[in-house]
């Protein structure tokens, strides 16, 4: 797949205008005070994942409309007073799988919290969260762009972002966690996830999002015509007269305007050839984003971004940070 998005240059500068309703920020503290109207109710059950050097936890805690969320926490089973905690949120469509699914950050010595995600885990990786959506959702194509997409308070993303929040204090009220050092990180979806959550609890020190989705829909749905974002071409495709009420409930979610809100010290990564997320909508959430911040930039690669190499880079930029 060649470039197709914008020259570098032109991607590094690329600031657009941000379409964000008056009632952006009442909104969310709307949407957090009634989800912290319910109890946390954290849970940290030990389980036998047969793993020799990480205890790991089967998580539960409250989130929005007090629904519970399933995740993991796994820890160093050596390890010396409160540790840093990595909060990890997952791609379109996984669930939480197995702890010895996420062995990275735990064996590099930091507690790791994976955030199930409610209503996944049919893609790659099972998950074990239903999505108890308190509102209609609606028509809405398959999927989960379009569920509830014309009223935001029923929005799909709403309940997954106070999801998001919750997971970071159920991690905050572990006695092995440090609270004032929480990191978060997630690809994809999980990038998303990891902008908004920034956004919305700006007293997060780290932020590390890659190939971020749910950024700059309104450019995204007019440049690719890949899955998710094509569930919002299909859906106005037959719902023609929504068009203005979709992209308004849009911006409430829109990474771009969630960025703007975060003070973390970032490091995001994007692909110049990723067709998924496009790396112009990558670099407008990065550019807005008011923290501290560098990107690492994959020149050849698709939605896979930097793999590895791109672990490698996170390790090293929280080692940096926090050394463990």
């Amino acid at each position: 797949m060649a470039w197709f998005d914008m020259p570098l240059d032109a991607l590094r500068t690329y600031l657009p205008e941000r379409e964000e309703p008056a009632d952006f920020d009442a909104f969310w503290a709307q949407t957090l005070a009634e989800t912290r109207a319910h109890p946390l109710e954290a849970t940290f059950r030990p389980v036998d994942a047969c793993l020799r050097t990480v205890e790991t936890f089967d998580v539960t805690f409250n989130g929005y409309g007090g629904q519970p969320i399933k995740g993991w926490l796994l820890l160093p089973r050596h390890r010396r007073g409160p540790l840093p905690c990595v909060v990890e949120y997952i791609g379109y469509s996984g669930g939480r799988g197995f702890p010895f699914d996420w062995l990275v950050w735990s064996s590099a010595g930091y507690a790791h919290l994976v955030m199930d995600t409610r209503g996944q885990g049919c893609g790659f990786r099972q998950g074990d969260t239903p999505d108890l959506a308190d509102l209609g959702t609606g028509p809405h194509t398959s999927g989960f762009m379009t569920q509830g997409i014309t009223d935001p308070r029923a929005y799909y993303y709403r309940r997954v972002f106070a999801d998001g929040v919750r997971a970071v204090e159920a991690a905050r009220s572990h006695p092995e966690v440090d609270p004032e050092r929480i990191a978060l990180t997630g690809a994809s979806q999980g990038g998303g996830i990891t902008i908004a959550v920034s956004g919305l609890l700006p007293d997060v020190p780290v932020s590390m999002p890659d190939v971020p989705f749910l950024c700059h829909y309104r450019r995204a749905v007019t440049i690719v015509d890949s899955a998710p974002y094509s569930e919002i071409v299909a859906y106005l495709r037959t719902q023609r007269a929504n068009e203005a009420q979709v992209f308004r409930t849009l911006s409430y979610f829109d990474g771009v305007n969630l960025a703007a809100r975060a003070r973390a010290r970032a490091l995001y990564s994007t692909a110049l050839m990723d067709q998924t997320c496009p790396p112009s909508t990558v670099f407008a959430a990065y550019n807005h984003h008011a923290g501290p911040k560098d990107i690492r930039v994959w020149p050849y690669n698709l939605h896979d971004g930097g793999g590895s190499f791109q672990v490698q880079e996170k390790l090293r930029f929280l080692q940096g940070i926090w050394p463990v």
